[in-house]
């Protein structure tokens, strides 16, 4: 359970410094080890520090934010074993969902998808400028995913599949910001996925090609957690 306001705090005050912490963890604005001041915090949202304190304790108890000895509330990084397990999982369940979708899947469904990975397209062209929106690209990407799995008969399969997008961005990872040569490829891929449904392809071999698009991306957060292991956070 968790901790709730300390006696006389502002609910309303800590939801809002709550939601703006959490809001730029998710984004990847505050990356892994950024140390959260107190102070600035409550001055950006016009409090004391009181309220900013209790958001943290919050965001403790959720995994997004650790206490490290001599330095304070940080940023807790990703943790590698709790993202690969959700990603297999998530692999293996949106596989099965899509695959069933596929022969639901309506030429408007695709004329969708297709969109969204243009618009995804279109944000690649901000990143030699610097102005690469980390979130918009995750948002795009993650509604891309459900239009989808979306006509899924099967309602047990996609509960699944939010819980995996849920547990995602309970791990606080932004991929896209982490490993930003990912997002190319994994645009790449979208197209691949999108014309091998286009083209009456197996629903095996849909499930196939989603698993191994989730796989692709589970091997290039693994890579980059290797070679930066300062960013790992290991919990206990």
């Amino acid at each position: 359970m968790n901790p709730g306001p300390a006696a006389g705090t502002s609910t309303s005050k800590v939801e809002a410094a709550y939601g703006l912490i959490r809001d730029r963890i998710l984004s990847g604005e505050y990356t892994p080890g950024y140390r959260l001041v107190l102070g600035s915090l409550a001055k950006e949202l016009g409090s004391s520090t009181v309220p900013v304190r209790e958001a943290v304790r919050r965001l403790e108890a959720e995994d997004l934010v650790e206490f490290e000895r001599n330095v304070g509330a940080t940023v807790r990084g990703l943790d590698p074993v709790e993202y690969r397990w959700t990603m297999e999982t998530l692999a293996v369940v949106e596989g099965a969902a899509v695959g069933q979708a596929v022969p639901l899947l309506t030429a408007a469904d695709l004329q969708e998808v297709r969109r969204l990975n243009e618009l995804m397209r279109a944000e690649l062209r901000e990143l030699p400028r610097g102005g690469f929106d980390t979130q918009r690209f995750s948002q795009l990407n993650q509604r891309l995913h459900r239009t989808l799995a979306a006509p899924c008969p099967n309602p047990h399969l996609l509960d699944l599949v939010d819980r995996g997008w849920s547990r995602l961005s309970t791990l606080r990872t932004s991929v896209f910001s982490m490993v930003p040569e990912r997002t190319h490829q994994s645009v790449t891929e979208h197209d691949e996925l999108i014309e091998l449904i286009a083209s009456g392809a197996d629903p095996a071999a849909v499930e196939q090609a989603t698993r191994s698009h989730r796989a692709a991306t589970l091997a290039a957060v693994l890579a980059h957690e290797a070679a930066h292991p300062s960013e790992v956070r290991p919990r206990g």
